[in-house]
């Protein structure tokens, strides 16, 4: 690691240099590419010389605690190294993520599409939990949210929530998202204090950027326009401003009802099944291509069961990588940093192994 480190901060002080020169804003595409780059390895940097400092203050005392006899001041050296240890594991953890480096859909916009499935009315309301959960995280990061379209539930939540996130490594952060969540908890309406367990599954998919945008033919799709709807008569309108888009050809259907406007929804609707469409797009590609395994690596299989969140034990399980975490208190609130990122580097290694054996 020591290896791999230094050399990109070799190439830190090579992008600082190359920044420096008068010619670097011809090319406004290179630039921001150069830049993107010279933050993330900045911030490598700044990580690895906290890491650094620390490491010495944890080593020094350590070896104070060996030779002081003062009980007082061996308390107040082993509550220092407690402290210590765990702010180093944080920073291992931020440095492995910042040692996967950039990809070029690292900002891309992303959408989410957070559905209930097992457990009725106890996953509509987990999935306004987990609304609320990424909206505070993408607050921690001071990401932008945009609603595209929902269902409200009966009894509060959602039966389907799609939302788009943009913001500097939104995608990086949100791309292994993707699968079923279960949950494990008792409902505000069992009255012999049962555990239930239910489930929703989110997908994730990039927006398109315009120039990868599928072309899209009218006589294909089967636009419906109806009135909107919403639980205990919110978000009602009185005229048919709410639309139903379905592409014939692969049977995708979207919809939304959240504008006041029938354009705006429908505007709303199609950037939806542009991402739609193009993520069906590459996962037929994906098929059809994947013969090596890293190809296959992390493809986020939204039909597995990638996580558990146990409220009465206050733990939170990824299945994928035997992360668990007991302060689901804290995750539900937005806390998700630890948890994206270890899986952010899990899947880098994994895919670098894969490469070698293949």
């Amino acid at each position: 690691m020591e290896k791999k480190i230094a050399k990109l901060l070799h190439r830190l002080a090579e992008l600082e240099e190359v920044l420096g020169q008068p010619h670097i804003y011809e090319d406004q595409k290179r630039y921001r590419n150069l830049t993107q780059e010279h933050a993330h390895l900045s911030r490598l940097q700044s990580v690895y010389n906290q890491q650094k400092t620390l490491q010495s203050q944890l080593s020094d005392n350590q070896e104070m605690l060996k030779q002081e006899s003062d009980p007082e001041f061996n308390a107040v050296l082993r509550e220092d190294i407690l402290i210590l240890e765990s702010r180093l594991q944080a920073l291992q953890g931020e440095l492995d993520n910042l040692l996967v480096p950039p990809d070029p859909n690292d900002h891309r916009p992303t959408i989410l599409e957070i559905r209930a499935g097992t457990g009725g009315d106890e996953a509509a309301l987990f999935v306004g939990d987990c609304v609320r959960m990424y909206k505070l995280y993408a607050d921690k990061h001071s990401w932008n949210y945009e609603l595209l379209s929902c269902t409200p539930s009966e009894i509060g939540g959602f039966k389907d929530y799609v939302m788009v996130f943009s913001g500097a490594n939104v995608h990086r952060y949100l791309q292994y998202e993707s699968g079923t969540h279960r949950v494990q908890r008792v409902p505000k309406t069992e009255t012999q204090g049962r555990i239930h367990t239910s489930a929703i599954t989110i997908a994730v998919l990039l927006e398109p950027e315009e120039n990868e945008a599928i072309e899209i033919d009218e006589r294909e799709l089967r636009i419906d326009t109806y009135r909107s709807s919403g639980a205990g008569g919110q978000h009602v309108n009185t005229t048919d401003s709410a639309v139903r888009i379905t592409h014939m050809p692969s049977g995708i259907v979207v919809y939304c009802q959240e504008e006041r406007s029938q354009h705006k929804n429908k505007d709303k609707a199609l950037r939806l099944l542009q991402a739609k469409l193009s993520d069906f797009r590459e996962q037929k590609l994906r098929e059809e291509i994947a013969s090596t395994r890293a190809l296959q690596v992390g493809s986020g299989d939204r039909s597995e069961r990638i996580r558990t969140y146990n409220f009465p034990q206050n733990r939170l399980t990824d299945h994928r990588i035997n992360l668990t975490k007991y302060n689901l208190d804290q995750i539900m609130n937005g806390d998700l940093e630890e948890v994206t990122l270890a899986l952010v580097a899990h899947f880098h290694h994994q895919k670098l192994n894969a490469a070698e054996t293949t």
